[in-house]
């Protein structure tokens, strides 16, 4: 007995030198996580000062257009009592006013898609904010409608200088950040449009205090104030906003109109640029696009499925913001304009809580884009149900119907335009961001026009008071709502059987798609972060 527990103590030398060997792996392995680990830290310190220069000025510049974009909508019951409406103003019939909305969204389709190409030969930084400065001088000229013709003029040139920034920004963002993580910063700046949607409503209650003024009525104080603040803005941009990075140790050299502009102090300087350089690569050394890689994205059936998807939440999202006042009219007759301009806030409130919560994660699971889209989605039909079938004399739980719309509607943006960066990113390079970005958020503006130029205001049924007020209107955004859900499943069964590979002209571009596409962002991208390294597991 005692033979073989020394047998057992007394290992040969080849396994104790296969153990020696698992250690060594086992100790090397440790310190490459460790390695990893420090990389990952430091790459994190640099976004976050990258968001420190770029997240905030976004956000005003898309609080200021937002605002001036959907001010139309307030501006139809303000003051109404005194007579001082935008309808009551203008002697706007519901066809004029209808149209008047629609036509932004058609001039914003029509120039979407080359505003957006001309951003990327052109300073990212310099057209940025010229859309700025146009949309506050424009904003400004509302102040001075005083009939139909000049209404409809105006948005239809609204549409024209503000096309190209929503898809213009989600473009810049990839010039920074990998697309996998642009799903956040998205979400951070798309907040404006929902804190403008809230506060405007609150503010616009004091512009209505202001009517009669120097002989302005409130509505026309509104855009006149929003305007001027988005004129300075613009300007500012020009010296805040940084240009594309230039790899390390090289300087940019002004040419043409450059050379008349503020410079731009550099994002990033010594070690950070460095540690920037090596972790999104691709973006230093974009490749130069043409004619036939630009046809090579228009015939990329991923789009479609994209511009479908986008279609119906876009279209929800503004006949909600344009018409929200009137839906909540609807409900009780006897809400005054204050009462309207403070019960549509909570709407966008939710919206925002929306954001915030879910963008981030959906970033850590970026494998589930669908998933997180569709849930959201199916929120928003819950409330439509809601305010469309509930009891006419509950009318608070109708209300209800729309906060649940208003948290639905969050998210479903900015994850359907980072899932689009994700996705013609790799497939394309630059110019498939720039084209596909474009084209989804122009095409799916249709939605847009639809339920602008249609609905609410387009049905004689729906003008009628009654318990059935709205409910084809409602009806329908529930119906183009399954059709995103339906997309997005598309989309993701599509992606799984055919896959998502590099088209073939970034693969004869050089260098084969492997080595383009290997930098440490898309090492990262292969797996997903989940939930580790979370704040309550330090």
């Amino acid at each position: 007995m005692a033979d073989v527990g020394v047998d057992k103590i007394i290992e040969s030398p080849e396994v104790l030198q296969a153990q020696g060997n698992a250690l060594d792996g086992s100790l090397e392995a440790g310190r490459e996580e460790e390695e990893e680990e420090a990389e990952i830290a430091r790459v994190e310190r640099v976004y976050r000062k990258i968001d420190r220069r770029i997240i905030p000025a976004f956000w005003i510049l898309y609080f200021l257009c937002s605002a001036i974009r959907s001010n139309v909508g307030l501006a139809q019951t303000m003051n109404k009592e005194a007579g001082h409406s935008l309808q009551q103003v203008l002697n706007l019939t519901a066809k004029q006013t209808s149209t008047a909305l629609a036509l932004f969204y058609v001039s914003y389709v029509l120039f979407d898609f080359p505003s957006n190409l001309v951003m990327t030969r052109l300073s990212p930084r310099v057209w940025m904010s010229r859309i700025v400065i146009a949309v506050g001088i424009i904003g400004c000229c509302f102040a001075a409608v005083k009939a139909a013709w000049s209404l409809l003029l105006l948005r239809f040139l609204l549409g024209v200088v503000i096309a190209g920034m929503w898809p213009g920004m989600a473009y810049y963002l990839t010039l920074f950040y990998p697309p996998s993580r642009t799903g956040k910063r998205i979400g951070q700046y798309f907040t404006a449009a929902q804190v403008s949607a809230a506060v405007v409503g609150l503010v616009s209650a004091g512009f209505q205090k202001m009517d009669g003024l120097g002989g302005l009525v409130g509505f026309q104080w509104m855009f006149l104030l929003y305007g001027l603040c988005a004129v300075v803005l613009g300007f500012g941009l020009l010296w805040w906003l940084p240009d594309r990075p230039l790899p390390p140790g090289e300087e940019r050299v002004p040419s043409g109109i450059m050379k008349w502009l503020p410079a731009t102090p550099p994002v990033l300087k010594g070690e950070d640029a460095e540690i920037h350089y090596r972790d999104l690569t691709r973006v230093y050394h974009a490749r130069p696009w043409n004619l036939k890689d630009l046809a090579m994205v228009l015939i990329d059936w991923r789009l479609w499925p994209l511009t479908l998807m986008y279609f119906g939440v876009v279209g929800v999202g503004i006949g909600t913001q344009l018409y929200g006042t009137v839906i909540i009219s609807g409900i009780d007759a006897s809400f005054s304009g204050v009462t309207l301009s403070l019960l549509f806030a909570p709407i966008w409130v939710m919206d925002l809580i929306a954001i915030l919560l879910v963008t981030p994660i959906s970033d850590r699971f970026h494998h589930y884009r669908a998933f997180f889209f569709s849930a959201a989605v199916c929120i928003q039909i819950a409330g439509l149900l809601t305010t469309t079938f509930a009891p006419v004399s509950r009318p608070w739980a109708r209300y209800g119907g729309l906060l649940m719309v208003g948290f639905g509607l969050g998210p479903t943006v900015p994850i359907c335009m980072t899932w689009t960066n994700e996705i013609f990113q790799r497939r394309h390079g630059e110019v498939g961001v720039a084209t596909a970005s474009a084209l989804v958020s122009g095409l799916g503006n249709l939605g847009s026009i639809m339920t602008t130029y249609a609905l609410y205001t387009g049905w004689p049924e729906d003008a009628k008071t009654g318990p059935h007020q709205y409910r084809k209107s409602n009806l329908t955004m529930i119906g183009i709502l399954c059709l995103s859900i339906l997309s997005s499943f598309v989309m993701t069964l599509l992606l799984k059987f055919v896959g998502n590979k590099p088209s073939g002209k970034v693969i004869s571009s050089g260098n084969s798609a492997t080595e383009e596409f290997q930098d440490g962002a898309a090492r990262r991208e292969q797996k997903q972060r989940g939930f580790k390294k979370m704040w309550w597991s330090k």
